[in-house]
This record gives structure tokens, sequence and C-alpha cells, in this order.
């Protein structure tokens, strides 16, 4: 989803003039998908910490398979897909960048 061109804000902006993070129209903070995906990340570290409790034997479980298993599962899970839901989100932001040559 790109910008409307109404929203190309960057032609107003003086030469050397930088916008802040949060109140430019190409921010990658307006969009709900990159909070998501960095609550996704950060929900990635139970599930190594319940991998981590599997492989430290449970804590005299019977079978600490399922832990290692099921932590390591949902750890890469959440968090590739955390990667890939801020690559998304992001896309505002890189078509900025290729449009007015910007970097930073």
């Amino acid at each position: 989803m790109a910008l409307a061109e109404n929203l190309h804000m960057e032609r107003y902006y003086e030469d050397g003039f930088v916008p802040s993070s949060y109140d430019a129209p190409h921010s990658s903070l307006h969009r709900s998908i990159v909070w998501v995906a960095m609550g996704s990340i950060l929900s990635s570290l139970l599930f190594f910490g319940i991998a981590i409790y599997g492989l430290a034997g449970a804590a005299g479980s019977d079978n600490p398979t399922p832990f290692i298993i099921g932590g390591v599962i949902g750890g890469v899970l959440l968090l590739f897909g955390g990667f890939a839901m801020v690559r998304i989100g992001r896309a505002n932001y890189r078509e900025y960048v290729k449009r007015s040559g910007r970097i930073h």
C-alpha cells in the first residue's frame, strides 16, 4: 500500500531538513503491523525460554521433548513472522528513501 501522491511531503521539505520519526507521513510507527511485529518478536522470547526449560530437563518431567520442540517451533515462527511483518510494515519508508534519495 503506497502513500497517496498528496502525502509525498518531502517536496515541501527545505534542504537539510530531516523529519522526525513519529510525525513524518512515511513513518513506520503509524502502521499497526509494525507494532504487532514488535510484539511477535518479543513474544518469541517466551517460546525460546520454554525450549530452554525443556533442555534443562523440564525440572523432573517425564518427557521434556514436547517443551523443546514446541518452544523452538513457536519461537522460530514468531521470530521470523515478526521479521516479515516489520519488512512489510516498512514498505512506505523504503519507497520514500528510493523516491527522495535520503539516507538516515
